[in-house]
C-alpha cells in the first residue's frame, strides 16, 4: 500500500512538471519528463517494485498476479507507453537540427531569408494610424498589388 501511494505521488509530481514544462512551450522536453514519470507507477503497478515483502514469497506471489490480475498488465501498459513516448523523442530530437529547435525559431540561415520576404515597416506608414476601417484596407490592398496579386 505504501509503495502503491509513493509511486503515486511521484508520478502525478512528474505530471505536473511535465505540464509546466509543456506551458513553456518545450513540449519535447515535457514529453519526455512525463515519460519518465510514467515509470514508478508502472513499476509498482506491475509488482515490480516492493517495500516489506519478502524476496521469496514475492516472486510466487508476482507469478501468480501476472495471470489473475489485470492490474499487472495495465503495469505493463503504462511502461510501455513510457518506453514508447521516450523513444519517439529520441526520433524527433534526433531529426532536429543541432540546437533543437527549427532554424527559423534559433535564427540560423534561414531567418534572414524570411525575414526578406517580409515588406519593412516605414515611418510614414505607422505615423498614418488607422482612423478608419478604410486605410486598413487600403494597406492590404498596397500589400497585394505590390506581390503581384
Amino acid at each position: 500500500m505504501l509503495t502503491t501511494t509513493l509511486c503515486a505521488a511521484l508520478s502525478a509530481g512528474g505530471l505536473g512538471i511535465a505540464m509546466m514544462t509543456a506551458y513553456r512551450r518545450r513540449f519535447l522536453a515535457a514529453t519526455r519528463i512525463a515519460a519518465v514519470s510514467l515509470l514508478p507507477v508502472g513499476l509498482a503497478m506491475a509488482g515490480l517494485v516492493t517495500l516489506g515483502r519478502k524476496v521469496g514469497t514475492a516472486t510466487a506471489h508476482w507469478g501468480a498476479d501476472l495471470v489473475f490480475k489485470p492490474t499487472v498488465w495495465l503495469g505493463f501498459g503504462v511502461l510501455a507507453v513510457a518506453a514508447l513516448l521516450y523513444g519517439v523523442t529520441r526520433l524527433i530530437s534526433a531529426r532536429l537540427p543541432e540546437g533543437g529547435a527549427p532554424a527559423a525559431v534559433r535564427g540560423g540561415a534561414e531567418a534572414p531569408a524570411i525575414a526578406a520576404t517580409r515588406p519593412a515597416a516605414t515611418p510614414a506608414r505607422r505615423s498614418r494610424g488607422s482612423d478608419s476601417a478604410l486605410s486598413e484596407f487600403a494597406d492590404v490592398e498596397e500589400i497585394l498589388k505590390r506581390r503581384g496579386i
